[in-house]
């Protein structure tokens, strides 16, 4: 199985949601070096300075028994650690280290004491310059949150059809005991290929979450996204109502249980999972209530546009600078909406680019690198299935058709779904549908991760040891409770 890792990068253009980033797959390769990497080998830190943000980038490299290299890398920032890179050399006190699946490279010039590497790194075609100098130890990444075997519950690895997709969904079911009809909750991960733990940043919510439920007396099923883990299928195709056929798979399988009460099922979607919910719910009966963590009440290009507004208010790029990046995604987005033909949208963004790259200053072109990279892998990204669907979806309509209990909860520091619009929407399309039974919360303190944070920049997410506030897992857990007792 690939293992997945995730890094955040800023660029100019915001075109996601930046809770999961970009994802890339990497293989470990050994290259031939020559005898100047004799005083290479060890751990070496160094920040790499993005717009607005500074990432740790941690280097260890060691020397094989043949004398070959290699390393791994880690970004502790963004709760990244031992990504395997491709190619090592060393040759003259010059340092290549590149990773061909990711697009990045580091060049750097080792100092005479082997004591400093000063360099640039190279991504998408964006050039920042990097030094890493040696350390005795790595950065520890310490999540106090995560549970240890063994548990005081039941888990099980499962697997299921959705049939009308013919694919198969793998994941764990997590009991209170072998003996009982328990209520039941299906976790629905966030956007971007998610593990059944929704991992992010260092960080296993879904894990966290599953676990303090299960204690509490609630079944847990979390799962891997299609072709994400055990789970077949192209991830890269599918859209978020692909998605909630495949929760209607998982609910048909949790239904053919017997320790699983078929009256009590209910879904917890978290971001994107939270668009999904309630679409599963107004498609199946089965659905007894659902949960909305930092779910979205408007279309994604609202979204994005208040996204991109607030953290780059928070990681201080002026107003000026703000403005000019919205313009230029409602050119973007507009273009998206109104051509359904790839290559017609494809050359008139490329059209819309090039003209806002000639605008530029000599440093902030610089800071982009080669508009060609750059752009391609933008438009990766923007051409997407997921992204058309996103940028127009309107969950309010589907809202207002949900019949089944509704809780919906946001961090005051959300910057990515922020709380008060979405809140708000939510509310209004439930309260339009009839909808009598709903409780909408927004916390004081958290961002979208719901950790207790600072600021609510998502570069904060790693560097927060919390992984759920202990204050939203007890919300949650009395709510199913309150829902699911018998009356």
């Amino acid at each position: 199985m690939k293992k997945i890792y995730r890094i955040l990068f800023i660029v100019l253009i915001c075109f996601t949601l930046i809770i999961i980033g970009s994802t890339f797959f990497i293989v470990l390769a050994q290259q031939q070096v020559t005898s100047a990497a004799s005083g290479i080998e060890g751990i070496w830190e160094g920040r790499l300075k993005v717009p607005g943000i500074e990432l740790r980038i941690v280097c260890k490299i060691s020397k094989n028994p043949n004398g070959t290299l290699t390393a791994t890398l880690d970004s502790p920032d963004q709760g990244v650690t031992d990504i395997p890179v491709e190619k090592v050399m060393v040759k003259d006190n010059d340092l290549y280290m590149e990773i061909n699946s990711l697009g990045g490279i580091f060049e750097g010039k080792i100092s005479s004491d082997f004591l400093t590497i000063e360099g640039q790194w190279k991504q998408s075609g964006q050039i920042l310059p990097l030094i890493v100098k040696r350390v005795n130890t790595a950065i520890e990444i310490l999540r106090p949150q995560e549970p240890k075997k063994p548990y005081p519950y039941l888990e099980e690895e499962v697997i299921y059809e959705n049939k009308e997709a013919k694919i198969t969904l793998a994941g764990t079911l997590t009991l209170p005991s072998k003996e009982g009809s328990f209520p039941v909750v299906l976790l629905i991960t966030g956007s971007g290929p998610q593990d059944r733990n929704e991992t992010v940043f260092g960080h296993h919510p879904f894990l966290v979450l599953g676990d303090y439920l299960t204690r509490q007396g609630i079944a847990v099923l979390r799962v891997d996204d299609r072709g994400v883990g055990g789970s077949t299928g192209d991830f890269s195709q599918a859209t978020s109502e692909d998605f909630a056929s495949d929760v209607l798979a998982g609910i048909e399988y949790l239904k053919a249980r017997k320790e699983i009460n078929p009256r009590k099922i209910g879904l917890i979607g978290h971001s994107e999972g939270g668009i999904i919910a309630p679409m599963v719910a107004v498609k199946s009966p089965d659905v007894a209530f659902i949960i909305l963590m930092a779910g979205t009440g408007l279309t994604g290009e609202e979204i994005l546009y208040l996204q991109t507004g607030l953290i780059s208010k928070e990681m201080g790029i002026s107003e000026k600078d703000i403005t000019k990046n919205l313009q230029l995604n409602n050119k973007i987005f507009s273009v998206i909406k109104e051509e359904e033909d790839n290559k017609i949208v494809e050359e008139k963004i490329r059209q819309i680019f090039m003209t806002y790259w000639e605008d530029l200053s000599e440093e902030e072109k610089s800071k982009i690198g080669n508009p060609e990279d750059y752009l391609k892998a933008q438009l990766q990204s923007l051409l997407s299935p997921w992204f058309r669907f996103f940028l127009t979806y309107d969950p309010q309509p589907t809202l207002s058709k949900v019949n089944c209990p509704v809780l919906a909860i946001n961090g005051e520091k959300d910057l990515q779904v922020p709380p008060k619009e979405n809140l708000s929407a939510i509310k209004e399309a439930l309260q339009t549908g009839g909808n009598e039974n709903f409780t909408i919360k927004e916390l004081p303190g958290l961002n979208h991760l719901f950790q207790t944070a600072q600021t609510g920049v998502p570069a904060e997410y790693a560097k927060i040891e919390e992984t759920i506030s202990p204050e939203v897992l007890k919300i949650i857990s009395d709510w199913i409770l309150e829902q699911t007792r018998d009356k």
